[in-house]
């Protein structure tokens, strides 16, 4: 999907993460290994996202070719992060700022800064 987020939107959703890191650091860390995992399987940010707000992802988002016993491991992962007490904070951060885009939000959780991401990008 190609996105044209705002400089005020991409820093507000890296305000809202810090926020997250400083208060919920556990959650944070659960959070960032998922989006670590998620880059290391080489599977799209947007199925993630799909993934965390329990929605349906185009066939082209999903991963392909991939044996189910990664994708087990992988939905296991995600699974423990879902089922941290604090989670609605994560759900809140994708679904707030889901206009700017989920693979923009892994890449801030990662560390990125807001003006590296502004401007049109196609990443998934």
């Amino acid at each position: 999907m190609i996105t044209l987020p705002s400089i005020d939107r991409l820093q507000g959703a890296k305000e809202t993460i810090d926020h997250l890191k400083q208060n919920h650091p556990f959650l944070y860390e659960k959070l960032l290994h998922v989006v670590h995992l998620t880059r290391a399987l080489q599977f799209k940010y947007h199925y993630l996202g799909c993934i965390l707000l329990n929605q349906d992802c185009h066939a082209e988002d999903k991963p392909r070719n991939v044996y189910d016993s990664v994708l087990s491991l992988y939905q296991h992962e995600v699974q423990i992060l879902k089922n941290n007490p604090n989670f609605q904070l994560v759900t809140h951060l994708f679904t707030e700022f889901e206009p700017i885009g989920y693979a923009k939000i892994c890449l801030l959780i990662l560390n990125r800064t807001p003006t590296s991401l502004v401007g049109p990008t196609s990443i998934k």
